[in-house]
């Protein structure tokens, strides 16, 4: 039996209350979901700039907990009072409330590091003051900048690219401070690009698989940017929440504070995920006509390559990633296939 089923079991046997920020986006609804399949007691903290009402009523729907097992503050992390509330009787603190893009970030600094560190400030105290066990929060591969020294261990960082990898590494910091001064446990999670149901394939910022997959179940070419030799390490979203949930109850060092890369450990390039997915979408739907990418600049702020060195997890926390990717791609594409279907018919009732 794996690390994880093991604290599943634990957990179904003696539940937990849990906080998550960013309740109602792609990771935290996602988290909700496993949360309550597992019995346990939830709060949920979201403004509603990114997430989407949708993603809680889906959660919500499907889930054989009772609703009293899940209570939503609507509120802002940038709002120390909310957070404070939000945190009142919480076991465990999983922080995913940010400003996730770094394009975004680029166009606007001040707004990433007011959300990203003066409200992740917020949480950590809230979590402090509140008495929770620990606190995981969300970092992200961006904090390794220019760094080329693949895979990418948790100890080598190069100079950041954008505000955003900024913002990141400054929770991390944070963080390490707060573990080390108020002796309360802290541990960042460095997600590298995560993908999975509920993921929105619209709007400026989308991340680039729902944004292919929406533009491949609409017949358009999808866009890359660059040669598409730029490479990324693509992790199932069901391997995160496993992260977060094997760093909220795991043995820490005696510093009680600890980074970990989350990732699947391996790198494929633009150009074979967009194969891959039009491979899923044939195999799905045999009438689709595959279309040959539109290749453009780089984008501004990205990083060439990324792999995760995921070595540290696996061994302290028992992390064990799902290994094939088509497989996971495959049932991504499904999911969009029978919920987005068209895509835009949704997005009007976010």
């Amino acid at each position: 039996m794996s690390r994880y089923e093991q604290i599943k079991d634990e957990l179904r046997r003696a539940p937990r209350t849990w906080l998550i920020t960013g309740v109602a986006g792609f990771i935290g609804s996602n988290l909700l979901q496993e949360l309550l399949d597992l019995g346990q007691t939830v709060v949920g903290l979201d403004n509603f700039s990114s997430g989407y009402r949708r993603n809680l009523q889906e959660v919500l729907r499907d889930s054989r907990a009772p609703r009293r097992s899940f209570r939503l503050i609507e509120g802002d992390i940038c709002d120390a009072v909310v957070c404070r509330e939000a945190a009142q009787g919480a076991d465990y603190v999983l922080h995913q409330a940010a400003i996730g893009s770094v394009p975004r970030s680029v166009l606007d600094p001040a707004a990433a590091n007011h959300v990203n560190v003066s409200g992740t400030i917020n949480v950590l105290v809230a979590t402090r003051d509140c008495g929770a066990s620990r606190m995981v929060f969300a970092s992200s591969s961006a904090v390794f900048g220019d760094c080329n020294l693949m895979p990418l261990a948790e100890e080598t960082i190069g100079k950041p690219l954008s505000p955003y990898a900024v913002t990141k590494y400054a929770d991390e910091k944070y963080a390490e401070i707060f573990s080390r001064t108020y002796r309360m446990e802290t541990v960042g999670l460095r997600y590298f690009n995560v993908f999975g149901p509920r993921q929105d394939p619209l709007g400026s910022y989308a991340a680039v698989i729902p944004q292919w997959i929406h533009s491949m179940l609409k017949g358009d070419t999808c866009q890359i940017h660059g040669d598409g030799e730029t490479t990324r390490d693509f992790v199932g979203i069901a391997d995160v929440v496993q992260a977060n949930i094997l760093a909220a109850t795991g043995e820490l060092n005696p510093e009680g504070h600890r980074i970990f890369n989350v990732g699947a450990g391996r790198r494929t390039s633009l150009n074979e995920l967009h194969d891959l997915l039009s491979d899923a979408l044939v195999k799905l739907r045999p009438s689709y006509l595959q279309n040959a990418p539109l290749h453009d600049e780089p984008r501004e702020g990205d990083i060439k390559h990324s792999q995760a060195n995921i070595s540290r997890i696996v061994r302290e926390l028992g992390y064990l990633p799902a290994s094939d990717l088509a497989q996971g791609l495959e049932a991504t594409m499904q999911w969009y296939l029978k919920r987005l279907n068209p895509v835009e018919a949704l997005a009007k009732t976010a």
